[in-house]
């Protein structure tokens, strides 16, 4: 290969051009996973993407150098043209956001140290003092007080609504947000669901949001973002029913193995720009090490939730029988109409996280949890392992006691992740460990 094979000034430095479709037929993301962004010519043929461990990267020229910043400080519209500084960009992220953005049919995506530096972020750049944000509820204990506290700091107040909403409740809760922005002399600039909702699997009707948002709401400037951790990126594209931006803990089953921790957003580049500025001054961009572990799993994402949602749907069916299990949480077992009218129009599979409702309280949850052989007592979820854990008194603690009750979020909750083994073995620990409560 010669010097002139390769133009150091275009963008990315990539000389190949990536094959998408074949005689007209897009190919699938699971397909995409193997190679989409990264040409292995630009690393001496490696097969998979080197780990890139460098802090800075050496401009072709001093005019390239200079073009790069005016892209990052948002002197020129249109961000960086090349490699500049690990805070900013690298290869292995790049080619991880890439990649993230193919499975939501994103225009763009950006990755983060944690999820809940994501949603910082993200809450951040679009928010000022005086500005409103609608909710949904549930979210995730963090985030719910990352609104409540942290952004009340900065003067930004929030409404919220249930995650079962239907149209009429939603366009009371925008009239009422849109009133209150008025008085406090700030805007609504983003409504932030959380769909199924955690621990609980509360759905959200994105395309009524969307259509109250736009009934209220200027869509330019009033972004509606979503959590979307339980379901992605498999079971449900909440951007082609109305979102905006999709937001993920990439530590949960994009991961999937429980060995990082990682979080991204995806969407529109209107409002992912924004939030790419903020990310270049605050930091918090995944790191090389991680997005290369992320990309190995995206290999095989599709598989792993396949072989977990089987699984999950064999175990819910036992545990709905026993006679000590109240309920359950599980998607493939709805019983509200509306419920079910929004997984049908929205959802493409249950998933493999579910709250189990025992008959007793926390006592009972323990002795479960304290029983269980092999799924592990841990938080998080979607790993190749079953986790079961008590949100009442872990994930959810710092949610006040009457919040949690108004959200069902009960002492007698159990949320449990299935994960990739025998479904057999599974129900057998569950058997025992239910002969304990």
């Amino acid at each position: 290969m010669s010097d002139n094979d390769i133009d150091p000034t275009s963008p990315r430095m990539a000389p190949k051009r990536e094959v998408t479709k074949i005689n007209g037929r897009p190919l699938k993301p699971s397909t995409l996973m193997m190679g989409h962004g990264f040409d292995p010519t630009l690393s001496e043929g490696s097969l998979k993407a080197p780990i890139f461990l460098t802090s800075t990267f050496a401009f072709p020229s001093a005019a390239d150098g200079k073009r790069h910043f005016e892209g990052i400080t948002g002197k020129r519209p249109g961000g960086a043209d090349g490699l500049v500084y690990s805070r900013f960009n690298a290869p292995n992220q790049e080619i991880l956001e890439d990649r993230l953005a193919v499975w939501d049919g994103a225009e763009e995506a950006l990755s983060f140290s944690s999820g809940m530096t994501a949603i910082a972020v993200l809450l951040l750049a679009a928010c000022k003092a005086g500005d409103v944000i609608v909710h949904s509820g549930p979210l995730y204990a963090a985030s719910e007080g990352f609104i409540a506290k942290t952004m009340a700091k900065y003067g930004v107040s929030f409404i919220d609504f249930p995650a079962g909403a239907t149209r009429e409740q939603l366009d009371e809760v925008m009239v009422k947000a849109k009133a209150l922005a008025e008085e406090k002399g700030g805007e609504v600039p983003m409504i932030y669901l959380e769909s199924p909702g955690n621990p609980t699997n509360a759905l959200v009707d994105i395309e009524a949001v969307k259509a109250a948002r736009d009934a209220h709401f200027d869509p330019d400037k009033c972004s509606i973002a979503i959590d979307n951790t339980f379901l992605g990126p498999l079971w449900q594209r909440p951007l082609d029913h109305g979102a905006d931006l999709v937001v993920y803990s990439l530590t949960k089953y994009v991961g999937g193995h429980s060995d990082l921790v990682a979080g991204s957003v995806s969407g529109k580049k209107r409002f992912i720009d924004a939030i790419r500025m903020l990310r270049n001054t605050m930091g918090g961009i995944c790191d090389p090490n991680t997005a290369w572990m992320l990309c190995r799993s995206l290999e095989t994402v599709e598989l792993r939730m396949q072989r977990a949602g089987e699984n999950a749907a064999k175990v819910c069916d036992y545990l709905a029988k026993h006679q000590k299990v109240e309920g359950l949480g599980y998607l493939g077992m709805i019983k509200d109409a509306r419920q079910q009218d929004i997984y049908d129009r929205h959802c493409l599979g249950a998933g493999s996280t579910f709250s189990l409702l025992l008959k007793g309280g926390e006592a009972e949850c323990f002795r479960f949890l304290d029983s269980l052989k092999i799924a592990k007592l841990a938080v998080s979820l979607g790993g190749t392992e079953t986790l079961a854990s008590h949100p009442a008194s872990m994930t959810h603690l710092s949610v006040a006691e009457g919040r949690r009750a108004e959200l069902g979020i009960s002492d007698n909750l159990v949320r449990i992740s299935i994960g990739i083994e025998d479904a057999d073995d599974l129900i057998a620990d569950f058997e025992q460990a239910l002969e304990a409560v």
